[in-house]
């Protein structure tokens, strides 16, 4: 049993372990561990349990920082999806934890493991290297059947839908650069004047469209992008909403985040993807306006919860306190 890291891990025994293993992922890819070592406030490691000359456990841990003193206290390290666990090789499972927790200590103020599918035979393992399990939400569409999937969506949202194609909205695939920077203008608009949080550079979802590792499903009306989501691909088995945007308040009766949301369901179930991830639901208990929005389309509630580690537990504590009073002054 070895551990190996970055260039060390065959590219082919890396995609093989990923179309066998159930918490595979787009974001556990070598494509994006690529794309994340080459855009500009990203880096990202790779480390994967090699035994008898088979992978038995692999992630990519994504570093992430902002610019100025934002960035000081947000330097994070974000695993998207989860690592890819063998549960017939627990070992395995228990090095790689290990390495993550000694890549990340020194440099991360904390790192986190958003989870996209049950951990729940691994809880301990996480527990047991200081992480802390943090219920989250998130809903899960089975696009298998289009006849099912339209069934289970509510009828308001049916009928924006029919409102918005009677108004002549169409959704299409970004069909060159120039798309996707209206898409990334409408995004940063967004992030900037409402959601106040980090936001990748334009050049993260251009490589994301030149590599070729997902859709940018755009909505348009009069030839206009007025929304669109980015949405990496998982071959053969899911899509997964990483980034969503519409001009809703200008354009209200087109609706262009349900439409956005809408065609991704309709490529999943025509490009036989068995199920759309939304990736993120919020915390339980708590008021979130953008599980209202994504309930309607009739997925399933899943609690997969995310595993938080506080390396730096001083700079954590006064860097949420920090962001949170800049976000109030919307800064």
């Amino acid at each position: 049993m070895r551990l190996l890291t970055d260039g060390e891990i065959p590219l082919h025994k890396w995609e093989e372990f990923m179309q066998q293993n159930m918490h595979a992922t787009p974001f556990q890819s070598p494509g994006f561990y690529d794309l994340f070592n080459s855009t500009e406030g990203f880096s990202a490691e790779a480390f994967a349990v090699e035994e008898d000359s088979k992978i038995r456990s692999l992630v990519v841990v994504t570093f992430q920082r902002g610019s100025g003193i934002k960035g000081y206290f947000s330097r994070r390290a974000i695993i998207y999806g989860g690592p890819l666990l063998d549960e017939q090789s627990p070992e395995t499972a228990g090095m790689l934890i290990n390495a993550i927790v000694k890549s990340t200590e020194k440099t991360a103020i904390y790192t986190e493991v958003r989870n996209l599918s049950d951990y729940t035979n691994y809880k301990e393992l996480f527990t047991g290297s200081k992480f802390d399990y943090v219920p989250y939400l998130n809903f899960r569409i089975d696009t298998g059947n289009r006849d099912e999937m339209i069934d289970r969506i509510s009828s308001s949202r049916l009928r924006q839908i029919k409102k918005a194609r009677k108004m002549s909205v169409c959704c299409c695939e970004a069909s060159g650069i120039e798309e996707v920077h209206q898409f990334y203008n409408i995004l940063r608009e967004l992030y900037d004047s409402k959601l106040h949080k980090p936001l990748p550079g334009e050049d993260f979802f251009i490589e994301f469209h030149r590599r070729n590792l997902g859709k940018y499903m755009l909505v348009k009306h009069d030839n206009k992008v007025i929304g669109g989501m980015m949405c990496p691909l998982l071959e053969g088995r899911a899509v997964y909403e990483f980034y969503i945007c519409g001009l809703d308040e200008s354009f209200p009766d087109l609706y262009p985040s349900v439409m956005a949301t809408w065609s991704v369901m309709e490529y999943a179930s025509a490009n036989g993807l068995g199920f759309f991830d939304m990736m993120g639901a919020g915390k339980p208990g708590e008021y979130y306006g953008v599980r209202d929005f994504k309930a309607r389309f009739g997925g399933n509630l899943v609690e997969f919860g995310r595993f938080i580690r506080i390396n730096k537990p001083l700079l954590y504590r006064t860097g949420k306190a920090g962001l949170s009073f800049l976000k109030g002054m919307g800064l």
